[in-house]
């Protein structure tokens, strides 16, 4: 976000006992929603956030909120080049988010 405040992104889970192993396993999906012209800069599709306002409305028993579907605003929204080490998992540090020249990282 342009002041720097977290976001709530859209998403799905289950809990499902494997018909193989009889363990119980929980799955996620993020939904995504077409890119914004910010993120479209980089890719056609962006993951869903959500506005504080909605959270409310995603978390709880409202049957269909699919009107939340839909790309958030680019002008409340700021981005920046961050390193590929983004791209493998074992990177798990706070320095991975710092800016990075992208002429450098290519």
């Amino acid at each position: 976000m342009q002041d720097g405040s977290p976001f709530g992104i859209g998403g799905l889970w289950e809990n499902w006992k494997s018909p193989i192993t009889g363990q119980w396993v929980r799955t996620f999906c993020i939904i995504t929603t077409p890119a914004n012209v910010l993120v479209s800069r980089i890719h056609d599709r962006m993951p869903l956030i959500l506005a504080r306002s909605d959270l409310d409305r995603w978390l709880g028993p409202e049957p269909d909120p699919s009107d939340l579907l839909r790309a958030y605003p680019s002008a409340d929204m700021r981005m920046w080049p961050i390193s590929t080490r983004v791209n493998s998992a074992e990177n798990d540090d706070a320095g991975i988010l710092e800016p990075v020249n992208a002429a450098a990282e290519a």
